[in-house]
């Protein structure tokens, strides 16, 4: 089965199986790189929606997107509680070190060194998200630092693609992410999180893991596996 993997900017991905379609981090709306390519939170038809965290560069267009398509959202404990007092329904909550089974395959969720709120209202746990879509796993870290137990991560779930934040400041810097792709060893390398604002605006060029393939996308570019 072929997997269609789009950039939305930013951090966020729209993962498209044909029958399914997975959003992560749906963060459309007031994203500079989104709206620069014309992309709007209307272009998102999404089955399922994963938050790594709750800040608001994250959850995004959650709410409009998973009230106009139904769609399941999967996401901390915190987080989905807060969705549904917003009044989602269909909310499927994990933390790290979880696994939970779904339509199109399973999300288990892994630590991340980083913060979650909304509002100054605490999220729960950060989280970085092991996907298995399509026949293919992919591991989204979501905002985090480096952290040694990367290794474990691709020794326990050998993710064909591993995306990861480069921008520095908030997240891991090019270099610190070049070292967590080489610990982790997909096929394919993909960062995010750089170049929406000045302050996390420095040169991808300087992502080069050693022995990982790197792609950087465009927003609204993307990315077919087959």
């Amino acid at each position: 089965m072929s997997l269609k993997i789009t950039f939305q900017g930013h951090a966020a991905f729209t993962f498209e199986t044909g029958e399914h379609t997975l959003a992560v981090d749906p963060f459309i709306t007031g994203n500079p790189l989104a709206e620069a390519a014309g992309l709007t939170r209307e272009s998102i038809s999404a089955t399922h929606i994963a938050l790594t965290h709750g800040h608001a560069d994250h959850v995004g267009d959650t709410l409009e997107i998973a009230t106009r398509c139904g769609s399941q959202l999967i996401a901390a404990f915190e987080i989905c509680e807060w969705a549904s007092e917003q009044g989602l329904e269909a909310v499927n909550p994990g933390n790290p070190g979880g696994r939970i089974d779904t339509d199109f395959g399973w999300i288990a969720f892994t630590q991340a060194f980083h913060s979650s709120s909304f509002e100054g209202r605490y999220m729960g746990m950060p989280c970085g998200l092991l996907i298995n879509i399509g026949g293919t796993t992919v591991y989204h870290a979501g905002d985090t630092g480096l952290f040694s137990d990367m290794a474990l991560i691709g020794e326990l779930y050998k993710p064909d693609i591993a995306i990861l934040p480069i921008g520095d400041r908030f997240t891991m810097g090019p270099e610190h992410a070049s070292r967590a792709a080489e610990m982790i060893k997909p096929g394919l390398a993909i960062p995010c999180h750089y170049g929406t604002w000045p302050p996390i605006d420095i040169d991808p060029a300087r992502f080069q893991p050693n022995g990982i393939d790197v792609l950087r996308l465009g927003a609204g570019e993307s990315h077919v596996v087959d």
